[in-house]
């Protein structure tokens, strides 16, 4: 039994050195396994998508930025819109200037008419001039005062007008 049991350990033994050698041949084949990874596995330098998943993103795009567009041109169309009643609030505001001007040598002229006609009257009126002459100087005065009136209405006009934009301008801006 003691021969049985010697070979029995030899047996074992022997397993037990071939068992290390396998492992010490797997050892080193399996010691080189990460680099051996890494060197054998494919890298995607460009992706190939579905047409359906494109398309998906793109509508995903198209959806998120189209409503940050429609804001910025309802701004943009608002700030136009503003500019141009600025714009004419400014025209009706120089066309005002210009009457106001033009109505101050007006009237100076006028008041310079006035005068050298009052003058004329007193000179007519010294002298005994007739009627005739009378009523030219009349005729004159009532025409200088139509003039004038005529200037008043169409300042008053503009006036009437610059208000009413300002009144759609404020409104505008409620």
């Amino acid at each position: 039994m003691a021969s049985s049991l010697a070979s029995s350990v030899s047996s074992l033994q022997s397993s037990l050195q071939r068992l290390d050698n396998a492992i010490t041949t797997l050892d080193s084949g399996v010691n080189d396994f990460p680099r051996l990874c890494k060197v054998l596995q494919t890298t995607r330098h460009f992706e190939l998508l579905p047409e359906p998943t494109l398309r998906e993103a793109q509508q995903s795009l198209l959806d998120e930025i189209t409503p940050s567009i429609a804001h910025l041109l309802s701004l943009a169309s608002n700030h136009v819109e503003k500019l141009a009643r600025r714009e004419e609030g400014l025209k009706a505001k120089c066309d005002l200037q210009e009457g106001r001007l033009s109505s101050n040598s007006e009237d100076r002229a006028s008041a310079n008419r006035a005068q050298a006609q009052s003058n004329a009257a007193a000179r007519a009126r010294q002298a005994g001039s007739n009627s005739a002459a009378h009523k030219a100087l009349e005729l004159r005065r009532l025409v200088q005062k139509k003039e004038r009136l005529k200037y008043a209405v169409d300042r008053l006009e503009l006036q009437s007008t610059q208000r009413e934009r300002q009144l759609r301008k404020s409104m505008a801006t409620q």
